[in-house]
């Protein structure tokens, strides 16, 4: 097939439900195109809505912008060590220097491919011997596969270290029946346009205290004090979702359940049809852990295997991706202590990510079988 004449598969594009526009046009015709208005407070209390009873969310400009406010507010500063999951994208470590803190990273474990248990205590516990506790930990939901949430917290909250939830790519999965996302002391969550819904950019702050969800909403509009004047006492951000954005995650959240149905359904597409090839195995989800599949993850049996997949699907103008590059192995943290184990180092080599829009067609996702069958086959 040539690539000029073939269509476009790409890994995860964002996917309209169809309201999205009334929201939005009622913005233009009501004039409420800043960074406040009733969309976003429609949207925040959608999401609140929708994670369940006891939940405060404060709408804000993108998840990246969520870990740097949650971080802040769970008293991250100066000189602090943050615990944080090395397999993930550079968004869960990044804000973690924002603050002048440093990023203590650490390894995955092969059921979730999320922070390993034993890897965290080791770490808190040498920490603490060298005399420096961390100031909180970062935990992922990778790929929306649950992490160990039951053992990561039991550790936490044995050593009294707070937990950021990064759910950015996991709203609408579940651990034994709750919602991800409502986990942490903070979590947060992503609506960039690769998301299972999407704002075009866009993220949210989650607490379980209604003080951390308004002082992030203080921080996140240049922590402006209460008074005629512009009065500021603390540093502050330009951090808040536009009404316009809000309106977009509104129609979203109408079809959040519909998206997650969908993306299940091409990881099923993908299990019953590579179900042949032997030389793969795609991610499993672990008794009481429900997966949105964001993406359908497979791994390989070598870094070979997976280069000759990926560069075939990208002939035939199918967009793949291998599994995060694990944070330790960055260049730009080279300098970062990490507690490792060899399990991110062996998922990036052999991993990859398959296309897993929620608006692919079965047609689409023949093809992309078709040619991952002729490799390995």
């Amino acid at each position: 097939m040539n690539i000029v004449e073939s269509k476009k598969i790409w890994l995860s594009s964002p996917h309209m439900g169809g309201t999205e526009q009334q929201y939005v046009k009622e913005a233009f015709d009501t004039n409420w195109v800043a960074p406040l208005g009733p969309n976003v407070d429609g949207f925040e209390n959608d999401i609140a809505n929708y994670l369940g009873e006891g939940t405060h969310v404060a709408a804000l400009s993108s998840g990246t912008a969520s870990l740097h406010l949650g971080l802040q507010l769970l008293g991250v500063s100066t000189g602090d060590e943050v615990l944080c999951q090395s397999m993930t994208f550079a968004a869960s470590a990044n804000p973690i220097t924002y603050l002048g803190a440093t990023p203590v990273f650490i390894d995955s474990e092969f059921l979730t491919w999320n922070i390993c248990p034993e890897q965290l205590e080791i770490a808190i516990k040498d920490r603490i011997a060298k005399g420096k506790k961390p100031k909180a930990i970062v935990a992922v939901h990778l790929y929306g596969m649950p992490y160990q949430v039951t053992a990561i917290h039991d550790i936490a909250t044995r050593y009294e270290i707070p937990v950021l939830e990064d759910s950015a790519e996991s709203l609408g999965s579940t651990y034994k029946g709750v919602n991800c996302g409502t986990f942490g002391d903070i979590s947060i969550l992503s609506f960039n346009g690769n998301k299972i819904i999407t704002t075009s950019g866009g993220g949210a702050l989650v607490s379980k205290t209604e003080a951390y969800r308004n002082k992030a909403i203080f921080l996140a509009t240049q922590a402006r004090d209460n008074a005629p004047h512009y009065e500021h006492t603390e540093i502050g951000h330009n951090y808040r979702m536009s009404n316009i954005l809000a309106g977009i995650g509104r129609g979203q959240m109408e079809v959040l359940d519909k998206h997650v149905s969908l993306r299940r359904r091409n990881y099923e597409f993908y299990q019953q049809h590579l179900l042949e090839c032997s030389d793969l195995q795609l991610q499993q989800a672990p008794e009481g852990y429900f997966s949105n599949r964001w993406l359908s993850c497979i791994e390989t049996q070598s870094f070979t295997q997976r280069e000759a997949i990926r560069a075939a699907l990208a002939a035939e103008n199918i967009e793949s991706r291998p599994l995060w590059k694990p944070m330790h192995l960055q260049p730009v943290f080279a300098d970062c202590d990490a507690y490792l184990n060899g399990v991110s180092n062996d998922l990036f080599e052999r991993g990859l990510c398959l296309p897993s829009g929620s608006n692919l067609e079965e047609e689409d996702l023949f093809r992309i079988t078709s040619i991952i069958k002729k490799i390995v086959g």
